[in-house]
This record gives structure tokens, C-alpha cells and sequence, in this order.
């Protein structure tokens, strides 16, 4: 049965994927932007379907629309964009959530929040399971992010609670892929683009930190299974694929795909980094029946020929 459904920071990278899968699965679908970080041209191949809608909006201001169902994704989420502007970042997640909680209780629709294994910090668990509260640092650099979507995943759980409204909460691991922005300071995106121009490889501290890196396919399936699963279930859920890397591993692999003669070069590691990041997806797995399908190398040679076509425009 067809939904109408609204997708806030929709023309973003993650954005821009769920709607084209709701608008090939039948669903009506509006997506709201206010271009901060998403781009038009995320969503110009989807312009011919007649059911899709795309509103200029910002998150931190209400909006009103009758939808089935809401999924929340408005926020910058790379530290060179959250931390552009702090005040405004902690601004859209604490306020968007009011507004879209706000919004699902009117309507009665199923709201969805797109969190962050960032809730988690720089983790003392490893891996992260999602009953780990995290090791936030609450004044630093990230704490823009950190905090504020910690603070929505408060908001969400408290309307659950006292309004009885009906959530999703999707902790999101490092996800790549395609529509990444070029300039975003994500260590995927970088090292592509380092590595097709021939610059140097910038790795930060010795590169032995570690993460896991989801391709943008795979987290779409798991946030469309979370939303549509049957029972009402409030708890976080992680998404994201448990293969784990060092930076160095991952700086190799793709001066290797690419056949690039990019040499690698050492930054200070930058304050409140992570060192290490891998999420427990057994919740995701009993739950959703869900778990990654795309090995790394493949999804990053699809993200590589993503970036090859970019930078020849």
C-alpha cells in the first residue's frame, strides 16, 4: 500500500538514496531541504516521478503536511560542515526533532530519527553495542553533533513515552557511496578525491584508528526494515557494517583501486577523534533480519567511478 512519506534533508547524500528507493517502491514522497549541505542536483533524476515533491525548508522552523510517515535526516554530518556553524547544528537536531515530533503527533505518523554511532563518542566499549551510553566529551569540538543528537534520541524517546507517538531510532555508522559531497572532510570521500588527483593522502595521527564503513545501499535497506517493522519498538537500533579497517588499511585499498601515485602524509590527529569505531549489529540482525551485503572493495569502486565523473565535469 502506497504511503506518503516525508524525508527532511532530503536532498543530502543518505537523503537523496532513501527517497529514490520510496519513490520506486510506490510511496508519494516529499523532500525537505534547505541546501545547507544537500544539492539539488542529488534529486534531479527523480523530478520525472509525479509523486515526489521537493520543498526549500529548514527543519528549525514547523512544517505542516498530512504524511504517513516521517523520516528525520536534517543535519550537517561531517565535522567540516557541523562545525561551520555550531549554534546552528545543535539547532537542527534539538529543534527539527521538535518540529517533526511535533508533527508526527498531529498526523499521527510513525516518525523516524537518523542518529550517529557519534552518541557513542570516543567509545571505552568495543564494539559498540547500543546499551553503551558513550564517552562524549560535552564542550569540545564535535559536541555540536555529538550532543545534539543525543539530545533528539531524548526528545524522541520522551514523545514515545508521554505522547505514545510511534519511533525509529537508527544509530548510523560511517556509510560511503555515491552523492557523497566532494568537500565534505569524510576520510572516504578525501581520500578518493586525494587519490584521483594525484595529491597527497592526508591521514591523521598514525592512521591506526579504526572504523567501519557502510555502503550507502545496505544502510537504506536497514533504515526501510526499521521503519516497517511490525511491532512499535523505541529502542536504538546501529546500522552499519561490523568489518573493521585501520585508516592506513583504507588509504592502501584505494590508492591500490584507483592507481594512483598519491603518497600518504601524516596530520596531528584532530581533538576528540575516535580511535576506535565498530558497531554490534546483533539488535539489527534479530530484529530486522538485516545485515551488509557489500564487501568494501566493491562499494568503493562504485564510489570511486561516482568521483572519476565528477571531477571530468
Amino acid at each position: 500500500m502506497s504511503k506518503r512519506i516525508l524525508v527532511t534533508g532530503g536532498a543530502g547524500f543518505l537523503g537523496s538514496h532513501l527517497c529514490e528507493r520510496l519513490l520506486k517502491e510506490g510511496n508519494e514522497v516529499i523532500a525537505l531541504d534547505n541546501y545547507f549541505t544537500g544539492h539539488k542536483e542529488n534529486l534531479y533524476h527523480l523530478l520525472d516521478y509525479k509523486a515526489f515533491e521537493v520543498v526549500r525548508h529548514d527543519v528549525t522552523m514547523p512544517y505542516f503536511a498530512e504524511v504517513d510517515e516521517i523520516y528525520n535526516l536534517a543535519c550537517p554530518a561531517s565535522p567540516v560542515h557541523y562545525q561551520y556553524n555550531p549554534i546552528k547544528t545543535i539547532k537542527t537536531s534539538v529543534m527539527g526533532a521538535i518540529n517533526m515530533l511535533g508533527l508526527g503527533k498531529r498526523v499521527k505518523a510513525k516518525v523516524f530519527q537518523a542518529s550517529t554511532s557519534e552518541v557513542y563518542g570516543d567509545p571505552h566499549v568495543h564494539p559498540q553495542t547500543e546499551e553503551y551510553w558513550g564517552n562524549v566529551n560535552p564542550i569540545g569540538p564535535r559536541a555540536c553533533y555529538d550532543e545534539g543528537k543525543r539530545s533528539a534520541e531524548t526528545l524522541f524517546t520522551s514523545y514515545h513515552e508521554q505522547n505514545g507517538l510511534e519511533i525509529r531510532i537508527a544509530r548510523i555508522f560511517n556509510t560511503y557511496g555515491p552523492r557523497m559531497d566532494m568537500n565534505d572532510g569524510r576520510v572516504v570521500s578525501n581520500f578518493i578525491v586525494q587519490a584521483l588527483k594525484g595529491e597527497d593522502i592526508t591521514v591523521y595521527g598514525k592512521g591506526n584508528q579504526t572504523r567501519s564503513f557502510c555502503y550507502v545501499d545496505d544502510l537504506i535497506d536497514g533504515f526501510i526494515r526499521l521503519m516497517n517493522y511490525p511491532e512499535n519498538y523505541p529502542l536504538p537500533v546501529n546500522l552499519g557494517n561490523p568489518g573493521e579497517f585501520t585508516i592506513l588499511e583504507l588509504a592502501d585499498k584505494i590508492i591500490d583501486l584507483t592507481g594512483s601515485k598519491s603518497k600518504i602524509v601524516y596530520s596531528s590527529l584532530p581533538q576528540d577523534d575516535p580511535m576506535q569505531r565498530k558497531p554490534n549489529i546483533d539488535r539489527a540482525r534479530k530484529l530486522l533480519s538485516w545485515e551488509p551485503t557489500i564487501d568494501l572493495e566493491r562499494g568503493l569502486i562504485s564510489t570511486i567511478n561516482y568521483f572519476e565523473n565528477k571531477i571530468k565535469k
